[in-house]
C-alpha cells in the first residue's frame, strides 16, 4: 500500500544517526583479528577505499576491524539475469530491504565454451558484477565452485569436461588440470575485488558445494586440501568455507590439510525445511545439540551458507502439485521465513544467506534437466524483480541485525516458559550489555496470546498460528532509558543530532505495547491520534495499534538522557516504506517511496533516488542542517514537522499507465526440418566415427559411439542422419535407444516418412530429481518403405534428439558424463551397418555464449536473429488448427514497444493453449533463448522478458521454434504479452 498525504498529517520527525559505521583499515598486514570484538557500532556498507581490512571471527560472529558483523545475504546469480544493467537493479533493492551481503554462484559452463576458453565479457562480466555489488554497498560472498550445483547444467560444469578424462570432483590430476585453469581465471578477477585489500567488497569464497560424497575418505580430503592452496596460491585471502549439505560436521575446521594454516575456516552447513515441518531444535550453534553440525566447529561462529527462501521446482509442477512457484510463495510465506530465521538466530547463526533471495531465470540451455526455465524459486523478489508480500520479515530481520548491535552476540540463557505452554520459547543473552532476547514461537494451527511472565513481559503476547515473535528486554534506548520490553519486534535503532529513533514493527491490527524503562520522569508527546501512554513508577507505557493510519509516532523528552526519543510504530506493509541509508555526513532516514535506491547529501539538500508506484507521500529525517529535498533530481517541497523531519507538501507522482501491443496478427511461418528428407545434404556434418567415449554410458557393442558430447556438441538440439542399405522386406520394426535427461524427446523419419516421436516421461515427486532419464523407441517400419526393395536398396533414418542437458553431479559419480543424444540403434530382425552423421550447435553464440543455441536447422541458419529476413516466409494467424505434423516449424514476428522514460515496467511472454495439444516452444527474443515451454506439461506459462535484451522504447524480434510430435494440433495458440511491474524510477538500462 502506497501512503498518501493523509497519511503524513500529523508526522514528526528527526534526523538519524546509524549504529553502523564505515570500518576503516588497521593498517597492518594480517587480513584477520583475532582479538575479542567490543560490543558497539557493526562495521558499515564497504566501498572500493583502498585502505586495508581485517576480517577475522570467533565463536559468535566475523569481526571485520574490530568490530562485529552479522551477516545478513541473499543469493543471487547473475548468469540467471542476462542484463548488465539489471543486476545493479536488484542489489539496490536487496541493499535497500536489509540485506548487507550477496551471495554468488559463479558457473564454469557459462564462461568455457572449450577447453583453454574463457569468456568474462558481456553478460559474462563478473568483474562489472563484483565492481557493482560494491558501489551498491553490499559485501560480497563468492562461490566460484568448481561445482556448483544450483539446478544448473552439469551443476556448473563446462559441457566439454563431459568427454574428458578423469573422475571430477576429485584429486583426479585430468581434472585438477581442467580445474586449476579455471580457478586461475575466476581466482585473478576475486582478487581484483578483495575486501582486505580495499579494492571491493569479496568477504568470503567458498570451495565446492556440498561436497558430502567423499567428505570421509582420504581421496576426498586430498581433493579440498588441493582446492585450498590453490585458491591461496592465487592471492585469496578472505576467510573460506564450504557448505556442509546438511549438518553433518562435514569439513570442519581441521578435517584436511589446509598446508598449516589455521583459524582461517568457516564450517557452514546449508538447510531447506518443509513448509509443514517444525524448526528443528539443534541446540546453540557450538555448544550442544543433537548432531554433528551444531558441535563440529565449537570455535567458529553459525553459518547457513544457504538457508531455504523457497524452493525449486520441476516439470510438470511436481512440487508444488502443477501451481508453480505462486505456490511455493503461498506455503513459504512470511510467517514461514520468520519462524525458521528466528529459530536460527535463536540457534547461534549470525551468518545467514538466504538461498534465494532473487532467483531469476535459467535461459537457454542453463537449467538442469530437473527444472523448466522459470528459477522464480519462490523468492522474496520475483523473476520479473517484484518485491513479494514475504519479503516484510526479510527486511525487518536485516535491518535489526545491521542496526541492533545486541545481536551479534548472544548466549543461550536459561529456560523461560509462556504462560501457555503450547508455544516454545528460547531465551538469550548478550554478555556484554545484558540484554535479552526472546524467540516465541507457535507451531500449532491457531493464534495463541499469551503472557511471558518469566521474562518479565506481563501483557499477552500474540503469536498468530505457525509464526514467530522476536521479543527483546533491556536494549538501550539512548542514555540511562532502557527497553523493559515489547510485544513487538525492534527493527532499527538510529541516531540523529540530539535525537534516537527507535522503530517497532509487527502485523497490521495488532495492538502494540512498549515499556520503557526511565530514571527520571519523561515528558512524552502524542503525534499521531492512535497512540496512547502513562508514565508510572518508572515506567512508561506506550499502546498503539499497528497500520491504522500508517506510522504511528511518539516524541519523548527526558527521562534519563538529554537527547529526544522517537519512537515510531509499524505494521508489516508499513515498515516495508521504511529506508535507512547511511551516508559518510550520517543517516538519513526515508518513508514513504516504494523503494529509496540512493541517498547522498550535499551542502543543505539531501538527494533521493527510487521508486514509486502511486502518488504517495515523503518524510525525511537526516543530520542536522538538512533544509531541502530531492527526489530523482527534482526538488520536492517540504515542510519541518514537529519533530524536525522534512515532509512533502506535494505527493511524489506513482507510475503512468503503460500500453502494450498485441501480438495477434503479422506472422511469419516456415517449416523448420529439413534434415528429415532423404535429399538433404549432410556431407559437412560431423562422422560418428569414435569406438570409445569417456561418458558413463556404456556404448553398444558394435556400435559407434553417437554421444553428442564426444564430438564437441555439448548444448541443445542434436540431428542425426544415418545411411544404410538393407532390403527392409521383413523388418517389421527398429528401436532407438536415446539418452535426455527428464522431458526429453526423439522424433525420428525412415526415408523421409515420420516414423513417431518418443517422450521421456513427465516426472512425479518421487522422481523429480532424477536426472539420467534413458529410453529405447521402438517404432514400426512403415509398409511404404518395406514393400518392393532388393537387397541393396538404401536408406536414411533422421532422428532429432530433444537433449536437456546434463545430470548434476551432486554424488561425485561423473554423473555429469551420462550420454546425451542417441545411443544406439537396433533393427528387428535385420542387423544392417548404419554410417551415421550428426550435428548440433554450428558454433557458440560469441554474444549470447555457449548455452544459447542448439542444432536446430533455424539456429544453425540464424532465423533466431532479428537482422534474418523473413520475408520470403508465409504469412498466418495464430492459433493454426490445420497443423498436425511432426517436426521443426518456426514463426516470427516483429513488434515495438514505446514505455516512457523514467518507467521500469517488467514485461512477460504468455503463452496458452488447449493442454491436450503436445507440443514445446523454444522462445527467441532479438536473438537470446529465453527458455522452453512445453504445452502440455507446464506449469509455466509466462516468461520474463529481461529489459536490455526487451528493447522497452524500440523493435523487438519474436522468434518460436515449435516442436510437435503430430498427434495434435501443434500451435502455438494464444501468444500475447503482459505487463508483470512496473514502476517510476528503475536504473537505465543498455540495450544488449
Amino acid at each position: 500500500m502506497e501512503l498518501s498525504r493523509r497519511t503524513f498529517s500529523a508526522l514528526a520527525g528527526t534526523t538519524a544517526l546509524g549504529l553502523a559505521l564505515s570500518g576503516s583499515g588497521t593498517g597492518g598486514n594480517s587480513a584477520y583479528a583475532t582479538h575479542t570484538a567490543p560490543t558497539g557500532p557493526a562495521p558499515g556498507p564497504p566501498a572500493a577505499d583502498g585502505q586495508q581490512h581485517t576480517v577475522g571471527f570467533d565463536r559468535y560472529s566475523l569481526v571485520v576491524d574490530g568490530r562485529r558483523l552479522v551477516l545478513w545475504s541473499g543469493e543471487m546469480h547473475p548468469f540467471r539475469l542476462p542484463s548488465p544493467s539489471l543486476w545493479r537493479d536488484v542489489l539496490q533493492k536487496m541493499r535497500a530491504h536489509g540485506y548487507n551481503a550477496v551471495s554468488v554462484h559463479v558457473a564454469w559452463n557459462y564462461h568455457s565454451p572449450a577447453p583453454g576458453e574463457y569468456d568474462f565479457t558481456g553478460v559474462r562480466d563478473l568483474d562489472l558484477f563484483l565492481r557493482t555489488a560494491t558501489e551498491t554497498g553490499l559485501y560480497v560472498i563468492l562461490r566460484p565452485g568448481p561445482y556448483i550445483g544450483a539446478e544448473t547444467d552439469g551443476g556448473g560444469f563446462p559441457g566439454w569436461l563431459a568427454a574428458t578424462a578423469g573422475r571430477a570432483r576429485t584429486a583426479d590430476p585430468t581434472y585438477l588440470k581442467h580445474v586449476d585453469a579455471w580457478l586461475t581465471e575466476v581466482n585473478a578477477i576475486a582478487a581484483r575485488h578483495l575486501f582486505t585489500r580495499g579494492k571491493g567488497s569479496v568477504l568470503l569464497y567458498q570451495i565446492e558445494n556440498e561436497y558430502d560424497a567423499d567428505a570421509t575418505k582420504a581421496t576426498g580430503r586430498a581433493y579440498m586440501s588441493h582446492l585450498y592452496r590453490k585458491v591461496r596460491a592465487d592471492g585469496i585471502d578472505v576467510p573460506l568455507f564450504h557448505n556442509d549439505g546438511g549438518r553433518n560436521g562435514h569439513w570442519m575446521p581441521g578435517s584436511f590439510d589446509t598446508g598449516g594454516e589455521k583459524g582461517r575456516w568457516l564450517y557452514g552447513f546449508d538447510g531447506y525445511p518443509a513448509p509443514d515441518g517444525t524448526p528443528p531444535d539443534w541446540g546453540h550453534f557450538g555448544t550442544g545439540g543433537a548432531k554433528g553440525g551444531s558441535t563440529a566447529s565449537p570455535k567458529t561462529p553459525g553459518f547457513l551458507p544457504e538457508f531455504g527462501g523457497g524452493r525449486f521446482d520441476p516439470w510438470g509442477g511436481a512440487a508444488f502439485r502443477g501451481k508453480g512457484y505462486a505456490e511455493a510463495r503461498r506455503t513459504r510465506d512470511a510467517a514461514y521465513e520468520r519462524r525458521f530465521h528466528f529459530t536460527n538466530l535463536a540457534n547461534g547463526i549470525t551468518l545467514h544467506n538466504v538461498y534465494m533471495t532473487f532467483g531469476g531465470t535459467s535461459w537457454g540451455w542453463l537449467p538442469a534437466p530437473v527444472v523448466y526455465t522459470s528459477y522464480d524459486y519462490g523468492a522474496a523478489f520475483d523473476e520479473a524483480r517484484n518485491p513479494t508480500p514475504k519479503l516484510a520479515p526479510m527486511h525487518q530481520l536485516g535491518h535489526m541485525l545491521q542496526r541492533v548491535p545486541d545481536f551479534a552476540k548472544l548466549d543461550r540463557a536459561p529456560r523461560v516458559r509462556a504462560g501457555d505452554e503450547r508455544l516454545k520459547v528460547y531465551h538469550l543473552t548478550n554478555p556484554d550489555t545484558h540484554s535479552h532476547v526472546y524467540v516465541v514461537r507457535n507451531d500449532t494451527d491457531e493464534a495463541i496470546s499469551s503472557p511471558l511472565p518469566d521474562a518479565g513481559i506481563d501483557v499477552p503476547v500474540r503469536v498468530p498460528a505457525r509464526d514467530a515473535r522476536l521479543l527483546a528486554t533491556g536494549l538501550s534506548m539512548g542514555g540511562d532509558r532502557r527497553l523493559k520490553f515489547a510485544t513487538v519486534e525492534p527493527t532499527m535503532f538510529l541516531k540523529a543530532g540530539r535525537q534516537d529513533i527507535v522503530v517497532f514493527s509487527g502485523r497490521y491490527g495488532e495492538m502494540a505495547q512498549i515499556v520503557v524503562e526511565c530514571p527520571e520522569e519523561p515528558t512524552p508527546a502524542r503525534l499521531d491520534a492512535e497512540v496512547a501512554w502513562v508514565f508510572d513508577r518508572g515506567l512508561l507505557r506506550i499502546t498503539a495499534p499497528l497500520g491504522v493510519g500508517g506510522l504511528s509516532r511518539i516524541l519523548v523528552d527526558g527521562g534519563g538522557s538529554d537527547r529526544q526519543l522517537l519512537i515510531l510504530l509499524a505494521d508489516d506493509a508499513t515498515a516495508l516504506r521504511m529506508w535507512p541509508y547511511d551516508t559518510p555526513s550520517g543517516t538519513v532516514l526515508v518513508y514513504g517511496p516504494s523503494l529509496v535506491r540512493e541517498v547522498s547529501l550535499q551542502d543543505s539538500t539531501v538527494h533521493l533516488t527510487g521508486d514509486t508506484k502511486a502518488a504517495t507521500g515523503i518524510e525525511v529525517w537526516g543530520p542536522r542542517g538538512i533544509t531541502q529535498v530531492t527526489w530523482n533530481q527534482r526538488v520536492v517541497p517540504t515542510r519541518i514537522s514537529a519533530s524536525s523531519s522534512l515532509m512533502n507538501l506535494q505527493l511524489l507522482p506513482g507510475v503512468a499507465p503503460v500500453t502494450l501491443p498485441s501480438l495477434d496478427g503479422g506472422w511469419r511461418r516456415k517449416n523448420g526440418n529439413p534434415e528429415s528428407a532423404p535429399g538433404f545434404d549432410d556431407s559437412g556434418w560431423t562422422v560418428a566415427g569414435k569406438k570409445t567415449s569417456y561418458s558413463t554410458t556404456p556404448v553398444p557393442k558394435g556400435q559407434p559411439v553417437l554421444f553428442a558430447d564426444d564430438y564437441g556438441f555439448h548444448y541443445g538440439d542434436v540431428w542425426y542422419r544415418g545411411r544404410f542399405q538393407q532390403d527392409l522386406a521383413g523388418v517389421e520394426s527398429l528401436s532407438l535407444a536415446y539418452s535426455t535427461g527428464t522431458q526429453g524427446m526423439l522424433m525420428a523419419w525412415l526415408d523421409g516418412r515420420p516414423l513417431g516421436t518418443h517422450r521421456m516421461p513427465v516426472p512425479d515427486e518421487s522422481t523429480a530429481r532424477q536426472g539420467s532419464w534413458a529410453a529405447e523407441a521402438t517404432f514400426d517400419v512403415p509398409a511404404q518403405v518395406r514393400g518392393g526393395q532388393g537387397a541393396g536398396s538404401s536408406h536414411v533414418l533422421s532422428v532429432l534428439v530433444r537433449r536437456m542437458q546434463h545430470d548434476q553431479d551432486g554424488e561425485a559419480l561423473d554423473t555429469h558424463k551420462t550420454a546425451r543424444g542417441l545411443t544406439g540403434v537396433t533393427f528387428k530382425d535385420a542387423s544392417p551397418k548404419v554410417r551415421w552423421r550428426l550435428q548440433g550447435a554450428a558454433a557458440p553464440d560469441p554474444v549470447r555464449g555457449p548455452l544459447n543455441n542448439g542444432g536446430l536447422h533455424g539456429e544453425r541458419e540464424g532465423w533466431h536473429l532479428p537482422e534474418y529476413g523473413d520475408g520470403d516466409w508465409a504469412a498466418v494467424k495464430l492459433p493454426r488448427e490445420d497443423d498436425r505434423r511432426q517436426g521443426v516449424t518456426w514463426y516470427r514476428k516483429s513488434f515495438r514497444l514505446a514505455v516512457d522514460t523514467g518507467i521500469d515496467a517488467s514485461v512477460g511472454l504468455v503463452l496458452e493453449d488447449d493442454p491436450s495439444r503436445a507440443y514445446r516452444v523454444q522462445i527467441f527474443l532479438n536473438g537470446w533463448n529465453l527458455g522452453q515451454y512445453i504445452n502440455d506439461v507446464g506449469p509455466q506459462h509466462t516468461f520474463v522478458l529481461p529489459n536490455g535484451i526487451l528493447r522497452t522504447r524500440g523493435a523487438n524480434t519474436l522468434a518460436l521454434a515449435v516442436l510437435s510430435d503430430g498427434t495434435t494440433p501443434s500451435g502455438p495458440g494464444k501468444v500475447r504479452l503482459a505487463l508483470l511491474g512496473s514502476a517510476a524510477g528503475g536504473v537505465p538500462v543498455k540495450p544488449l
